[in-house]
């Protein structure tokens, strides 16, 4: 059975509310997610929350009903509370009617399992959450196993991040690690690596794409640095007809994960 908290001064209420800061992210071990949407995505990819926020006197919905069931069940707390307090923890002016909190996933680099697709995105020093939320949307539609994060990224886990995925942080797996960790873990294994750069001749159609493939996406504003490029087992880029000088970061990634899929599809 819920219980309800209507006290901004409740610890856990303060304890929650700091979760939109990294370091207590990191602390805790724990992140937010907002959204009956985003949640449902989580619980049908098998993630529940320990904790479910929900406003008590919202509208009565079959699936926000199950997810406290669930999650209770699974041996997470419910807890009825006021639009006010949702502000409270997620900081928006006008929160969702349901929160969850969630345990941080494992991110070593280790954990991924390049067999388990034929799709990898690669992110080099990405730095905005929108971005970021839009790649693992774009591997969720394609089918990649998911998002390796290279060098100081923007972290995965902010309220900004997750909430910009639409549930996709769920569906892919997330890893962290430094270039030099990455490339020894991808050389250990099959794998190409396939760089997008303006500074290559090679138009991103002319290649045939091996699996499985690794779509490594440099920093919004600077791009990939010659030693990353010069790693790439394939550098390419898209013919630009117009005037401005790149597509945007997630654009770009989009693209090429389309164009690759596409020639293995109809191959």
């Amino acid at each position: 059975m819920p219980r309800e908290i209507s006290a901004f001064s409740n610890p856990l209420v303060k304890r929650v509310r700091s979760l939109r800061d990294k370091k207590h992210r990191r602390e805790e071990g724990l992140f937010m997610a907002e959204g009956l949407r985003i949640l449902a995505e989580a619980r049908e990819a098998g993630h529940l929350p320990d904790t479910l926020f929900f406003a008590a006197k919202s509208a009565p919905h079959p699936l926000l009903d199950r997810l406290i069931a669930e999650t209770e069940a699974d041996g997470g707390e419910a807890i009825a509370t006021t639009p006010d307090i949702l502000h409270k923890l997620s900081g928006k002016d006008n929160p969702q009617t349901v929160l969850g909190v969630y345990r941080a996933f494992d991110t070593h680099l280790g954990r991924i399992d390049r067999a388990e697709a034929d799709l990898w995105i690669v992110a080099q020093a990405l730095r905005d959450p929108g971005n970021l939320g839009t790649i693992l949307r774009t591997g969720d539609a394609v089918g990649a196993g998911g998002l390796i994060l290279v060098d100081d990224c923007v972290d995965p886990f902010s309220v900004e991040a997750v909430r910009a995925t639409m549930g996709a942080l769920f569906t892919q797996r997330i890893a962290t690690a430094s270039w030099e960790e990455f490339v020894a873990w991808l050389r250990a294994g099959e794998g190409e690596l396939i760089g997008t750069s303006l500074a290559a001749t090679t138009d991103y159609q002319a290649p045939r794409y091996a699996r499985p493939a690794f779509i490594l996406v440099g920093n919004e504003a600077q791009g990939l640095p010659p030693a990353y490029e010069a790693e790439c087992d394939r550098l390419v880029r898209m013919p630009m007809l117009g005037k401005a000088d790149s597509l945007n970061a997630a654009v770009a990634t989009a693209v090429m994960a389309y164009e690759v899929i596409n020639q293995w599809r109809h191959a």
